[in-house]
């Protein structure tokens, strides 16, 4: 027997079982009679059976189509069931809002005002936070993962995203209290050079170049220590000892919890902490609704 069964068959089988007239079951199909008939047909020559015992004044059911009505209708019944379950998920989709991030965006209520400003334009949306590592720069943006992200500049394969700029901050050297450098008011990078550095993981790209200031070292290679792929990490690392690094001002709050201290640095760039987005993903209602929601928050000062 083939398998090769399409649901479209199966109706086609209910419908005439169920009216025991090709007529009528063509017209409940929205198909012409003869094409119902073919279509049957075929599916009997397929299933090597008859299905229905056929004469000038009547249809009925063979003792094959008797047997395979229940299961025709069960097949129907789970697949209308899928199909609902499909259409549920696009639904919530369209209505849920994934935001990646690899820290707390913190900043004076960042996360909570933008979220107020979204929900009260966006009543139905549903917003979920997911919490990913450094060793993905665009905080689940690249898979698909989250719809929108808080994440650093720069990004691998920039041109794929677009962003509003959240923050842009000065740069700071977070190390250890009793180190000789913690003693000063401010640091020259030129002091750091030789010092050992905490790196984000290979996978972290240009972000990774960017916050070991490889710009401001005239090509002298650092100095890796350890690898760091979150804020628990690079606390310990830095109490620890292993090394120095560099954050934004922003975050210093997350990692001078005790033991660490932080340091203006001359003689780098600052740092710029963004909203992104895939380009595609630009005229999403959702998708634009936070943005929005991101740039009143930022402009007017929360």
């Amino acid at each position: 027997m083939t398998r090769d069964v399409h649901g479209r068959d199966l109706r086609y089988f209910v419908a005439v079982a169920e009216e025991l007239h090709f007529t009528h079951a063509a017209e409940r199909l929205y198909v012409s009679q003869p094409a119902l008939s073919k279509q049957i047909r075929a599916l009997e020559r397929q299933l090597g059976v008859e299905l229905f015992r056929r004469d000038q004044h009547s249809v009925a059911l063979t003792e094959a189509g008797e047997a395979l009505l229940p299961h025709a209708r069960r097949v129907l019944a789970a697949w209308g069931e899928g199909a609902a379950a499909v259409e549920a998920a696009r639904a919530a989709r369209r209505s849920t809002l994934v935001v990646g991030m690899s820290t707390s965006p913190g900043r004076g209520g960042l996360l909570p005002a933008i979220r107020s400003r979204f929900t009260a334009a966006h009543p139905e949306a549903v917003i979920r936070v997911r919490q990913v590592n450094w060793a993905d720069p665009t905080a689940g943006l690249v898979d698909g993962a989250v719809d929108v992200a808080f994440v650093w500049l720069p990004l691998p394969d920039a041109d794929r995203y677009a962003w509003t700029v959240v923050a842009e901050e000065p740069l700071l050297v977070a190390l250890r209290d009793a180190h000789p450098l913690a003693a000063r008011a401010e640091v020259d990078f030129t002091d750091l050079l030789d010092e050992p550095f905490l790196a984000l993981p290979p996978s972290a790209g240009p972000l990774r170049d960017f916050w070991l200031a490889l710009d401001a070292r005239s090509g002298r290679p650092p100095r890796i220590s350890a690898e760091i792929a979150g804020t628990e990490e690079t606390y310990e690392a830095l109490v620890a000892g292993l090394g120095v690094c560099l954050v934004a001002a922003g975050n210093a709050p997350l990692l001078t919890l005790g033991g660490v201290t932080t340091r203006p640095v001359r003689g780098v760039g600052t740092s710029r902490y963004v909203l992104a987005w895939r380009r595609e993903d630009g005229e999403r209602g959702l998708v634009r609704g936070y943005a929005e929601a991101c740039r009143q928050v930022v402009g007017r000062g929360r």
